[in-house]
């Protein structure tokens, strides 16, 4: 059945879909329809929503809900995903699994609340101190933010492990016309504290849940994080659309609407639309950037997948953007020779 839904509903009915039932948060443009939601619905499927003091708080009570056998949220934007920089680094070593969605806006700090923006993506990556690996997805556009959340909670729950989930202004606000289809839910894997045999965490670098301070096995605990996630095949997620195009487009978010409306006037263009931003597909990029003339990267920053695109790739590299607004088709154009 053909529903009008926007961005942000669409996130939170993925999730209590697949079966989160604890979602702790504080309210912040753009993405407080989120949490506005999750008051409304999470009690009535025998949920806990709680509003915290702070985001700091709001992601503390998340990751201890998930430690007690809940699948958790929380979700929010700019200065409130900066708070939670620590505790992103705190669930990805304790290996605690937990979806956070940033619904993207212009900053740096208090910048324009109310603008699109895709200026979190390294900070999504490299926000917390250390070595961690870390899933990253964007959603661009409302069937994405339903189903990629979806993939969020189930990517978390299969890794155990932090999954962020990348909206922004302008996908979390968007109504369209879709179809949702059912997900399947999602049980937790991991013991449960209090349900049988104990389970000790800690934020310190661990063996068996207690601390260690030898250099040889920390390595050996970090090599084994990044192991888990970035040698997984089953991570990776795109669209690719024309690949055997003169000129490849590499777009993620929100810019990804405007490069598909290129497609109708120009024959010679082809779309990566990149669902994972992280890990990053090195391989993907090199095998699909192989034979094409020109790629061109469109996104909302001043060139933040740009950057590792060009790390992989060293033929014509051309960015496309623009800083608090949409991004046209026009716009891409002038950079493009359409045939």
């Amino acid at each position: 059945m053909m529903e009008l839904v926007q961005g942000n509903e669409a996130v939170v009915r993925a999730a209590l879909k697949v079966g989160c039932r604890f979602f702790a948060g504080y309210p912040i443009t753009p993405s407080s329809e989120i949490m506005h939601m999750m008051a409304r619905e999470m009690p009535k499927v025998g949920g806990v929503f709680i509003q915290m003091e702070d985001e700091i708080a709001s992601l503390s009570a998340a990751i201890g809900a998930s430690m007690a056998g809940k699948i958790s949220m929380t979700a929010t934007s700019g200065p409130g995903f900066s708070l939670m920089q620590e505790n992103i680094g705190y669930a990805a070593i304790t290996e605690t699994p937990v979806v956070i969605v940033n619904v993207m806006r212009a900053g740096p700090s208090t910048g324009i609340p109310t603008a699109p923006s895709q200026g979190d993506v390294m900070q999504a990556r490299f926000g917390s101190h250390g070595d961690y690996p870390i899933i990253v997805l964007a959603l661009s556009d409302v069937l994405d933010s339903y189903l990629l959340t979806a993939r969020a909670f189930y990517l978390s729950e299969k890794f155990l492990t932090p999954v962020i989930v990348l909206s922004d202004e302008l996908v979390g606000h968007m109504r369209e016309s879709v179809e949702l289809p059912e997900l399947e839910e999602i049980k937790p894997k991991r013991k449960i504290i209090g349900g049988g045999e104990p389970v000790h965490f800690t934020g310190l670098a661990h063996k068996d849940g207690f601390a260690i301070s030898d250099p040889e096995e920390y390595e050996a605990l970090i090599k084994r994080l990044h192991r888990k996630i970035e040698g997984s095949k089953e991570i990776t997620s795109y669209k690719i659309i024309n690949p055997d195009s003169d000129v490849l487009i590499v777009t993620y978010g929100s810019p990804f609407r405007s490069s598909l409306a290129l497609l109708k006037t120009c024959r010679n263009v082809g779309i990566l639309k990149l669902e994972t931003l992280f890990p990053f597909p090195d391989k993907l990029i090199e095998k699909l950037t192989k034979n094409v003339e020109k790629v061109v990267v469109v996104e909302m920053n001043v060139g933040k997948i740009y950057r590792e695109i060009r790390r992989v790739y060293n033929g014509d590299l051309t960015l496309v953007s623009k800083l608090a607004q949409p991004i046209s088709p026009d716009y891409i154009l002038k950079v493009i020779e359409c045939q």
